[in-house]
């Protein structure tokens, strides 16, 4: 099966002679090398340095809380730039919404260029598996992408989809950035690998007469036994493995590999995507950065599993840790065919409010992350130069980021620092954004967390507990930097939030 991926699109100057394109392409840039060319297009002569996360360093992150806000004042999601109050569904949807879209494009994550690759998708191995004891179908598709005009670049987005093999209709389905592992290739059946092992013994003896005595002194020996039946295993916390607890949910799940759409490298914005969009050459201030490089292959992926009749298109959410929570969060606030999200541990460009001062900086994604984001980004963390901006003049924050999502459902997970959800990650802040982001949730007919609208005096809940009752969520488990002790409490939460939006169609 071949689907022809969604065009974002065309090459501009795909009627470019091959010479002519290739001579401009560049030289590729080390990472240092692309952020002093970034600080030269924006005019930058210095970079504040990011706070240090080892605590007795002289720069040490801050973690005060007296000290955590000197910017209190949030740019209001329900006011226009031009200052008007948006009081209708309307108005967010016509004038509020697109602005802050722009907002976010052009100082933030970046524009996606209209050269932007056409990706075309193939199922490259379909295989019968199980998850636990659940027969599924398990799929490795790749998206590819080229341009004649760039021929030293091609890009192959890798992503392995798995779905219940006895489900009696479309299912629910979950994307995960992560490795595209199968989750249990299917084996050879006992004489099969017999056969195997008796063929490879012959080979080598032929090859080495002396291995021949020794094969028949040791005739249970197997150069490549079957390997023997395990049970699902739980981790130290007590879960089930992520595939486990979602295909026992009756969902289906891919896993897309993000260093397949664009590598994790800021000496690699001339490759990926990023680069065969720019046919080799640097980024310019408002392209994007890794973070919407990566959600703009997730739109991909969903592209191709949209049509896929085995998955429900209305019910396909996304899912990500860490940065990929940055990313997951990116995804479903400029994707509105994304139907949930679950955000783990996202931190500063994620969930959790930029002008805090509190552990991770905007300093921390300006500089040694700068690849992560929009070239105009780094004006909020530069020193000196013509444009010099800190966090206070940023015209967005992570609030208005989750308010994009409105109405759809978004679940904010955290695990605790004692476990290893480093106090960096400022779980506070993102419950104050999840928060903040309320009044348009309302706005539009969805419950909030229901914690009102005091963002600033907000106190974490008890861990293992939380807010789900809404389409807002936020709840931080005892576990450390994974979402899996939420998942299940997610998924449960997904099913009744989206039953709740189909009534509502």
């Amino acid at each position: 099966m071949v689907v022809r991926g969604w065009t974002i699109g065309l090459c501009a100057a795909i009627a470019l002679a091959a010479p002519i394109a290739v001579a401009a392409q560049q030289a590729e840039l080390s990472g240092e090398a692309a952020r002093q060319d970034m600080m030269r297009q924006l005019g930058v002569t210095g970079m504040n340095s990011g706070p240090s996360a080892d605590p007795h360093a002289p720069d040490a992150a801050n973690y005060d809380e007296a000290k955590a806000t000197p910017y209190p004042d949030l740019p209001d999601p329900l006011r226009t730039d031009a200052g008007a109050p948006v009081t209708t569904a309307k108005q967010w949807w016509t004038q509020r919404r697109p602005e802050i879209v722009a907002a976010y494009e052009r100082d933030v994550y970046g524009r996606v260029p209209d050269s932007a690759p056409r990706i075309d998708w193939r199922v490259a191995i379909t295989d019968h598996e199980r998850v636990g004891f659940t027969p599924v179908i398990a799929r490795r598709v790749i998206g590819h992408a080229e341009d004649p005009a760039a021929p030293g670049i091609a890009v192959d987005i890798r992503m392995t989809v798995v779905v219940p093999a006895a489900a009696k209709g479309p299912v629910p389905l979950l994307v995960m950035f992560g490795r595209d592992d199968f989750p249990l290739p299917s084996e050879p059946s006992r004489a099969d690998y017999e056969r195997i092992d008796a063929a490879l013994k012959a080979l080598l003896a032929k090859q080495d007469p002396a291995l021949g005595p020794v094969f028949a002194a040791h005739p249970a020996f197997m150069l490549h036994p079957q390997p023997p039946f395990r049970l699902p295993e739980r981790d130290a916390h007590g879960d089930y493995p992520r595939p486990d607890q979602i295909i026992a949910a009756g969902w289906g799940y891919a896993l897309l590999d993000s260093d397949t759409i664009q590598p994790d490298d800021a000496g690699a914005l001339q490759r990926g995507v990023i680069g065969l969009a720019n046919r080799g050459r640097p980024r310019t201030p408002e392209q994007w950065g890794v973070l919407r490089a990566w959600a703009w292959g997730a739109s991909r992926a969903f592209d191709f599993l949209s049509k896929d009749p085995a998955i429900d298109p209305h019910r396909i959410g996304i899912e990500g840790v860490s940065r990929y929570g940055k990313a997951a969060l990116l995804t479903m606030a400029f994707d509105q065919r994304f139907a949930v999200v679950l955000v783990g541990s996202s931190g500063k460009g994620g969930a959790t409010l930029l002008r805090r001062n509190f552990g991770e900086a905007v300093t921390s994604l300006s500089g040694g992350s700068h690849y992560w984001m929009a070239g105009n980004f780094l004006r909020y963390g530069a020193a000196a130069g013509r444009d010099v901006r800190t966090a206070k003049d940023l015209p967005v924050d992570s609030h208005e980021l989750i308010a994009l999502c409105a109405p759809r459902p978004v679940f904010v997970s955290y695990g605790v620092p004692e476990a290893g959800d480093a106090q960096w990650l400022d779980h506070r802040g993102s419950l104050m954004a999840t928060i903040a982001a309320g009044r348009v949730y309302r706005l539009l007919g969805a419950k909030d967390l229901g914690l009102g609208d005091d963002y600033r005096n907000a106190t974490l809940p008890p861990v293992n507990t939380g807010p789900i009752g809404g389409a807002l969520a936020w709840r931080q488990h005892d576990g450390g930097h994974t979402d899996t002790p939420n998942l299940t409490y997610f998924l449960n939460w997904a099913d009744a939030q989206l039953r709740v939006g189909a009534a509502k169609l």
